[in-house]
């Protein structure tokens, strides 16, 4: 990781994983791809090595991580789907170029388009998201319960009954705020 940025947020799904770069968006927003390098080595970082990236191309990523969040979020709350948040989805799905390739560990992994821009990594992600919010993979999308995240994340959980986007983030956050909540209401009452 690059000094002076925050950490990224992995997870196991792309598409949602893209949509953590940005995080705490009702709270003080955290944005952890400010720069054309920093998503440079979060494409790296997700297997999607790309050789540079322009101003212009980071402002397609958020336009499009934005687009994700939007219809995930509808997706999660069963609302209709935001027809400019599918719209771009579908674009940038349309102008990558880049193939599916499976590796001797049985493992699939992209092949971006031969010269590695970032548009075809945008692609991937969109086309990842395409499969969640059409609901082609076994698990349910959902919102962090934290009332500062509010993130979208694909639950894949047994049970489907998941609250955090991330336990290690928000869950072990509103555990604490609940706690510390409980140490000032009993030490009021001792009183």
């Amino acid at each position: 990781m690059r000094a002076g940025f925050p950490e990224f947020r992995l997870g196991r799904v792309l598409a949602t994983s893209f949509t953590g770069t940005l995080t705490e968006r009702c709270g003080n927003a955290v944005e952890r791809i400010p720069t054309p390098q920093r998503l440079v080595d979060w494409l790296a970082v997700n297997g999607l090595d790309v050789e540079s990236c322009t101003t212009a191309q980071l402002e397609l990523a958020w336009e499009l991580r934005e687009s994700i969040h939007a219809a995930a979020t509808a997706a999660a709350l069963q609302d209709a789907l935001p027809a400019s948040a599918v719209q771009i989805i579908n674009d940038r799905s349309t102008q990558g170029r880049a193939a599916a390739v499976l590796t001797p560990e049985r493992e699939r992994r992209w092949r971006l388009g031969s010269a590695s821009c970032v548009e075809d990594a945008l692609g991937v992600i969109a086309a990842d998201a395409i499969s969640v919010i059409a609901g082609e993979r076994d698990g349910k999308l959902a919102l962090c319960a934290s009332p500062t995240c509010r993130a979208a994340f694909f639950d894949t959980s047994r049970s489907r009954t998941r609250r955090w986007c991330d336990m290690n983030t928000c869950g072990n956050h509103e555990k604490k705020a609940r706690f510390n909540a409980n140490q000032r209401k009993n030490s009021g009452s001792a009183k």
